[in-house]
């Protein structure tokens, strides 16, 4: 899928880009992304409903330039929007098996859509609205974040990035979210965007943005964190995307 197809008339087939997303309505919680950039990169981020209760999304980072990505971008996410439904769509599922098989299958089509290795770190993450709950699994990404009453705490790294060895696995763990819990995602690209003193601004920055960020929807919440970003490097070009994104449990 690298846009090596040519028509009849041997004219270059149009390039093929992901799907624009458009978040779904959540019951009882509120979900967003935003990015700065000129989609140079590999960030791409996603999210559909997958059953009644259950919201299925997730940010993925894929190395390398937009140009030479984008075929993976769109094979991941047929995989996202076709599988996802068919494995999350029954009441009685163990989230976690349904978590790790997707991951594992996304990593597949990663490595048969780059025909090689290509190093594609993710956050993937389902939330069901009735129990306030978030199986997640991170493959090699930033560490989720977490903010509830007792703090910001990480979701750290459950396995390998994707893209790298077709068997690899990723663990798939469960967390409660309360009554304005904050979960908050930011790709590489934001972590390491440097200022004048060519100091990377830093997850602990982002960390410390997040416990003192005032309660705010969710889309509030990722322009906030990518504007003291852009205020911290100034006027340092982009050298990276740098998105963000945010569930925020209302009820």
């Amino acid at each position: 899928m690298r846009s090596l197809f040519h028509s009849r008339d041997s004219e270059p087939a149009p390039v093929v880009e992901p799907v624009p997303t458009l978040f779904p309505k959540i019951e009882g919680a509120d979900i967003a992304a935003v990015f700065v950039g000129k989609r140079v990169a590999g960030d791409f981020y996603d999210s559909i409903r997958v059953n009644p209760e259950r919201v299925l999304f997730g940010l993925l980072d894929a190395a390398g330039r937009r140009e030479d990505n984008r075929g993976i971008l769109t094979t991941a996410q047929g995989i996202f929007r076709t599988l996802g439904p068919e494995l999350f769509s029954r009441v009685d599922i163990n989230e976690s098996e349904a978590m790790t098989e997707l991951t594992l299958r996304l990593n597949r089509g990663i490595i048969e859509a780059s025909t090689g290795v290509r190093s594609c770190p993710a956050f993937i993450a389902c939330y069901h609205e009735k129990f306030g709950t978030l199986c997640y699994t991170n493959a090699g990404h930033t560490p989720g974040l977490l903010r509830d009453g007792k703090g910001v705490a990480e979701l750290g790294s459950t396995g390998l990035p994707l893209g790298l060895f077709s068997h690899a696995t990723s663990d798939a763990p469960t967390v409660g979210l309360d009554k304005g819990a904050a979960l908050l995602v930011v790709s590489r690209g934001l972590v390491e965007c440097t200022g004048k003193s060519d100091e990377e601004f830093s997850l602990e920055r982002i960390k410390q943005f997040l416990q003192t960020a005032p309660a705010s929807g969710a889309k509030e919440l990722c322009t906030s964190i990518l504007n003291s970003a852009g205020e911290f490097s100034g006027e340092s070009p982009l050298c990276d995307d740098r998105t963000a994104l945010s569930l925020i449990r209302t009820i």
